[in-house]
């Protein structure tokens, strides 16, 4: 009964909470019902409504007003009936009318199609979404015209007619069989209940339907929907290319399909890109709104390895520290009397025992005593310590990261391509570990913007956010002063590490170098700094230097 696409559905959820139908379907609907003209079906006409966004019910008109169709009845069971045009569109949320299998002379139909329809009313089978719905059986009852193979059960039929993995039971299989079978060349409402003449429709907001597209985040899924919204709107120009429609209407429905054609050509551009921002979001109209080089940043982002080297030092969750420290080590000894025992010990031996080496008989007894390790001896026991060295590892969780991004002159190009696709990926990763990043743009003295993701990858924010910049000169002063002042009035930004991203064309006083380190030790961070311009340029306040 119904034919559905889930990633529509989906991203449409929202728009449709707000009441408004998105996509070709409404657009169509309202063209059909308020400029095109109606038709009445003749018996054999396929029909079909649009349930919802992505979703129809078609049958057969069987003739006096009645429809033969599958309707669900219970937990994945249904039966062929006879339905009303009233019944029919019970579930339609889009509109009350039917579409009808037409040529450019009316409806269209064929005797064997309501015949071999009206034979299965009453049979009962499984139903499913994919295998056994309502396209299925109208698709089956066209197939007759030609076939004649009414006398067999539609059901046995369709088990053993069920095609490979790739054959899908839409509605374009309906219309693609209606077409070969019947003519059917177009398809126009029957306005069964004369609604149309009473209530026409309203004429949908034409911006909002592009606008949705125009900001739905590109993947894979939304660009496979979007490219059948885009199929689907050539049809529908090419059916109603010879019929009285006025011009601004043509206009809005070429605008509508060139917008599609265009985000499906812009997704052709940056899917490498987009493929290297995991977890990140971009729309068609965020793309636009960026002047970079999406192959170039994609390139930068797959093939750098110093980038996904420093995102990885960047993005640990947790860093392992092995300290050393000096110890005092106990080791045992034997500098004190501890008691009497018995042993071989001859240094250690009880006078008493020695006096038996006097007497020539006592004397064996002696050496008896020895080999039997018998001797009373004193005990000695004692711990001396000696130094040494311990190490001790412990896991310490880093915090945010502020990035503070040179703007200057002398970094665009190339070194401003390499610092943006270094912050996105640092953003991918800083994402997936729920850690926030603050970015900072500078120039000269006084001159910063920022902008802050707190543990949401806002990459699109991010990206159009670094097409500001100042191009003047470099000071690195007003840009530390500012990331030590986050992090120590921010309690979230505590171990958080700074980020300088720079062509290292700047110097800092010798004063303000050991207010950084002061700052560093004060607050637990460190200072990274990332040179993009190929050369390394020391300097005094870093913990380590990257050249991309």
């Amino acid at each position: 009964m119904f034919s559905s696409m889930a990633n529509t559905v989906l991203s449409g959820m929202n728009v449709l909470k707000a009441g408004i139908p998105i996509g070709l379907k409404a657009l169509k609907y309202f063209v059909d019902s308020t400029f095109r003209d109606k038709v009445v079906p003749v018996p054999g006409s396929v029909l079909y409504c649009d349930l919802w966004v992505a979703v129809e019910h078609s049958g057969i008109y069987i003739g006096e007003g009645e429809i033969s169709n599958i309707v669900v009845d219970g937990l994945a069971e249904s039966t062929v009936c006879r339905s009303s045009p009233q019944s029919f569109t019970s579930k339609s949320t889009l509109g009350r009318k039917i579409y009808v299998s037409c040529d450019r002379h009316g409806a269209v139909g064929h005797p064997v199609v309501a015949d071999g329809a009206d034979a299965h009313v009453g049979e009962r089978a499984f139903y499913g979404l994919v295998i056994k719905n309502c396209h299925q059986f109208s698709t089956k009852c066209v197939n007759y015209v030609g076939q004649y193979e009414a006398e067999n059960s539609l059901w046995e039929g369709l088990l053993s007619a069920i095609p490979g993995e790739t054959w899908e039971p839409t509605l374009a299989i309906l219309k693609d069989a209606a077409r070969k079978k019947l003519g059917a060349t177009k398809w126009r409402l029957w306005d069964w209940d004369k609604d149309a003449e009473h209530s026409p429709p309203p004429e949908p907001d034409w911006q909002a339907h592009t606008d949705f597209f125009r900001n739905l985040p590109l993947d894979a899924q939304s660009i496979a929907q979007m490219r059948t919204e885009l199929a689907a709107a050539q049809a529908y120009e090419e059916e109603i290319a010879d019929e009285n429609i006025p011009e601004p209407i043509r206009q809005r429905l070429r605008v509508f399909r060139q917008t599609l054609g265009d985000i499906s050509q812009k997704y052709e551009e940056v899917k490498d890109f987009l493929a290297s921002c995991h977890g990140a979001r971009f729309s068609y109209a965020e793309l636009e709104a960026c002047a970079d080089d999406f192959a170039a940043l994609a390139a930068q982002l797959q093939n750098n390895p110093q980038i996904k080297e420093l995102a990885r030092k960047m993005g640990r969750d947790y860093i392992s520290e092995e300290k050393k420290k000096p110890v005092k080590i106990p080791q045992a000894s034997k500098s004190e009397v501890h008691g009497t025992h018995r042993s071989d010990d001859v240094m250690r031996v009880l006078p008493s025992e020695l006096l038996n080496l006097e007497d020539e008989t006592l004397e064996t007894l002696f050496y008896a005593r020895l080999l039997e390790k018998n001797l009373l001896s004193y005990e000695l026991q004692g711990v001396t310590f000696t130094n040494g060295e311990e190490t001790e590892t412990s896991k310490k969780r880093t915090g945010p990261v502020v990035a503070c991004l040179d703007t200057s002159g002398s970094m665009q190009g190339a070194p401003l391509l390499k610092a943006k696709a270094l912050l996105l990926a640092i953003a991918n990763i800083l994402k997936q570990e729920d850690r926030s990043l603050h970015v900072l743009l500078f120039g000269s003295a006084g001159e910063i913007r920022e902008f802050s993701m707190a543990g949401q990858n806002d990459s699109a924010g991010l990206l159009k956010f670094l097409q500001q910049g100042f191009g003047g000169g470099t000071d690195f002063e007003t840009p530390l002063k500012h990331a030590f002042e986050i992090i120590a009035s921010q309690k979230d930004y505590k171990k958080a590490d700074v980020l300088m991203i720079s062509d290292g064309d700047c110097r800092l006083s010798p004063v303000f170098t050991e207010t950084v380190k002061l700052q560093k030790e004060i607050l637990n961070c460190m200072v990274y700094s990332v040179l993009c311009a190929d050369s390394r340029v020391e300097d005094a306040f870093s913990d380590e230097i990257v050249v991309l």
